[in-house]
This record gives C-alpha cells, sequence and structure tokens, in this order.
C-alpha cells in the first residue's frame, strides 16, 4: 500500500484550457458537431475514440473529472454520475439482471438499503443482507444465482469496516464482482488495490467538500466503463445520470486539496473520538483502539490520511440526540444536517433520518440505536475550543 501514492497521481494530471488557462475549460455543450457523417456513424457505435457526440455519452469535462478520479483510486477508467445514487445503481445494474442476486451488507446507506430492498424485486433482483465483518455469513449466503457482494468501506452509519482483501477471495471464488462504495474514506482507504472490481463514491461528500454539488463516480476497468456507455446496452448510457460538465469541473477543482482536507478532517476527528471515549461517552471511530476493527482498518489505510472524518455518538435516545443537536447548532458548532465532508462540522440521528428507510426492527437488529449521532466532523482550526464547546453542551443537556 505504501508504494500507491493517490494524491500524486491526482497532482500529475495536467490540462491546460483553450486559451492557456490553468483549469481546463469548461464544454458548455449538450451535443458535439462532425466533420464528416461518417465519423458520427462511427462514435456511435463507439469506434472513434477522441470524438464527442452527445453530453449524455460524455463531455471533456466529465472526462477530465472521471480520470482524476480513476487515478485517485488506481482503476484503469471512471465514469462519473449526477449523484452517488447514479453511481450506484449503474454499477449495480450493469451486472445484475431478472433473476439474479445480490450479497449486501447490512449496514449501508439508506437509499442504497432502500433500492435493493424496495426497488429491485420489483424487477425479480435479489439481496440477502448479512454482517459483513462475518466472513462465514457473507459466504453462506451466496446463492448459484448471485452475481455481486456489495458493501462499504466504512459502513454508514456505524463506522463498520469491511475486509476488502478476504470479500475480494470470496467473490473471486465463486465467480462474483466485489462493489465497494468508499465515500466515507477516500485517499485512506484504495479498494481496488484490495481487489474491489468497482469502487464508487459520492462526490457530493469529502471528495467535493464545498457542500454545493451533487455527483457520484464508479471506477473500475475500462471495458466494465465502456459497457456502462454502450449506446444499446450499457445502464448508465440509457438510465442517465448525467453529470453537469460545470458541476464537473467545479468538483475537479476541489478535488485538488482533497489530501488537505482528509488530513484535517481525520486529525480533528480522531482528537474528539479520543475526547469522548476518555469522558465515557459511547463512541465509536476506526481510529480507536477499541474499535472491533481498528487493525483491520490500519492494515489497510494510507496511515498519512488517517481513519477518516465520520464519528458515531450514542447517546442513548432519540429526544437526548435531538436536543444536543440544537443546542450544538445554536452554539455555532455545526449544522443540523445530513451528508458529510463539509468546513463545518455536520450531524444527524441517523436512524431518523440517513438510515429511516431501514425499518426500526432491522436497525435493532444492526445495532443502530435511536440515540446515535453520526458527525461529519469539519476543518476547525481549534478543535480544543470545539470540543470544550461541545462538552458544555453535553452537560447542558445531561449527557455527560
Amino acid at each position: 500500500m505504501k508504494n500507491f501514492d493517490a494524491a500524486s497521481n491526482i497532482q500529475d494530471l495536467q490540462y491546460f484550457g483553450e486559451f492557456g488557462g490553468v483549469n481546463p475549460s469548461i464544454s458548455d455543450s449538450s451535443t458535439y458537431t462532425f466533420l464528416s457523417a461518417k465519423k458520427m456513424f462511427d462514435t456511435f457505435e463507439g469506434n472513434s475514440e477522441g470524438c464527442y457526440l452527445y453530453s449524455r455519452h460524455s463531455s471533456p469535462s466529465n472526462l477530465y473529472l472521471a480520470q482524476a478520479l480513476a487515478k485517485m483510486e488506481g482503476t484503469e477508467s471512471a465514469n462519473v454520475t449526477a449523484s452517488g445514487m447514479g453511481a450506484i445503481t449503474s454499477s449495480l445494474l450493469q451486472f445484475c439482471h431478472s433473476g439474479d442476486h445480490i450479497v449486501s451488507s447490512r449496514t449501508i446507506y439508506g437509499g442504497s438499503y432502500a433500492f435493493l430492498k424496495n426497488f429491485l424485486p420489483n424487477f425479480n433482483v435479489a439481496t440477502s443482507f448479512v454482517d459483513i465483518t462475518d466472513l462465514k455469513k457473507v459466504e453462506n449466503a451466496i446463492q448459484q444465482n448471485t452475481k455481486v457482494i456489495y458493501c462499504e468501506s466504512v459502513s454508514n452509519p456505524l463506522l463498520e469496516v469491511a475486509d476488502l482483501s478476504e470479500l475480494s477471495k470470496i467473490a473471486k471464488k465463486h465467480g462474483l464482482k466485489l462493489i465497494v462504495d468508499n465515500t466515507f474514506s477516500p485517499l485512506s482507504i484504495s479498494p481496488a488495490l484490495l481487489g474491489a472490481d468497482v469502487v464508487i463514491h459520492s462526490l457530493t461528500k469529502f471528495i467535493n467538500g464545498s457542500s454545493d454539488s451533487v455527483g457520484g463516480v464508479y471506477c473500475g476497468t475500462q471495458e466494465f466503463i465502456d459497457d456502462t456507455k454502450n449506446v444499446n446496452s450499457g445502464s448508465c448510457m440509457l438510465l442517465g445520470p448525467t453529470m453537469d460538465s460545470l458541476r464537473a469541473a467545479s468538483i475537479l477543482k476541489n478535488l485538488r486539496t482533497l489530501h488537505i482536507r482528509m488530513k484535517k478532517h481525520s486529525e480533528n476527528a480522531l482528537f474528539l473520538a479520543e475526547k469522548w471515549e476518555q469522558d465515557g461517552l459511547k463512541v465509536k471511530y476506526p481510529g480507536l483502539k477499541s474499535h472491533s476493527q481498528h487493525n483491520l482498518f490500519k492494515k489497510m489505510m494510507h496511515e498519512e490520511y488517517g481513519f477518516g472524518g465520520l464519528i458515531a455518538l450514542d447517546v442513548k435516545s432519540v429526544e437526548k440526540a435531538n436536543q444536543l443537536m440544537e443546542l450544538m447548532q445554536n452554539e455555532n458548532l455545526g449544522y443540523l444536517a445530513v451528508s458529510l465532508g463539509f468546513y463545518k462540522t455536520l450531524f444527524s440521528a441517523s436512524g431518523t433520518s440517513t438510515s429511516s428507510e431501514i425499518p426500526e426492527s432491522e436497525q435493532k437488529e444492526m445495532g443502530l440505536s435511536p440515540g446515535l449521532i453520526r458527525f461529519s466532523i469539519g476543518l476547525d482550526h481549534d478543535i480544543q475550543r470545539t470540543y470544550d464547546k461541545m462538552k458544555w453542551c453535553m452537560q447542558k443537556v445531561g449527557v455527560l
């Protein structure tokens, strides 16, 4: 893992704008002209590299961003989409058809869960949800018609860590594809280097980092990316989750500072997690030695980027969680909002927000407490000051 430097890979990409600008020019066109009818036909057939046809298929701005993200994840290629869900659905539907089966982690983003549990059965695609940390349960869930193992590197919101190397071995043993959502751990973990076939990100989160754009990406082999963009059978081409060129250009600019931001997110999160644990709070963070997969994360990680910016804090009841979050927002400690990766801390009670699609009975079974607050820790300069103010808030509402 030490020989792979994702930030340097991104840094080494150099694009000149049309007039020599240090940022690539934005292609603000939905369609592109051809010098001959034959060239247009060849492009429709996928036999004319370097030509642009229609922005739903590709555009220069989207390709610049996709190339950078492929470099970041160490894959041959990538394709950007209008949202993280656009990347998830396009990837799964390219591999899975009527009569197929998916093995998925039981702790995943609520939108992903709803797609697998509620939407795909309408098309005769079934999903078995398992404890992804129990490799025997994963393998036992595989059926003759299974096509994909799906998980998150670090799960939302319980911060369980998937053993990607071992999951890859299981997938290869049974001829399956391993699809990994790496949204919570960009730069820290490189799933493709650990055997994942497809790596997904919601670009909305850490990669963009300013909560002003929605986007997604899936990274994989050139063959897979080409298949998803095929005009006759490509899931992304035909479903149409196209990213706007202006957004792609904006996210590419923000991507350049990801390595700096992730270090600070991780540094601040580790500081708060250690303090809260010392205070006797029920806290879950992969950087804590008390985390059951701490050593696994350490084995997989690129150390300089730390353990990520997400903390799960259980304050027992949703009433306490709401009181605490409202007070912290009033004290300018962050925002009571979903999503993550912003420069300010964001917090929400997962059971009633980003995981609300999961029935309460299943939340209880997986260990998702109604009082669990998911913190996306910001880029605070004085994290001790932040901790002191948060501690006062916790004492005020009776959490401490």
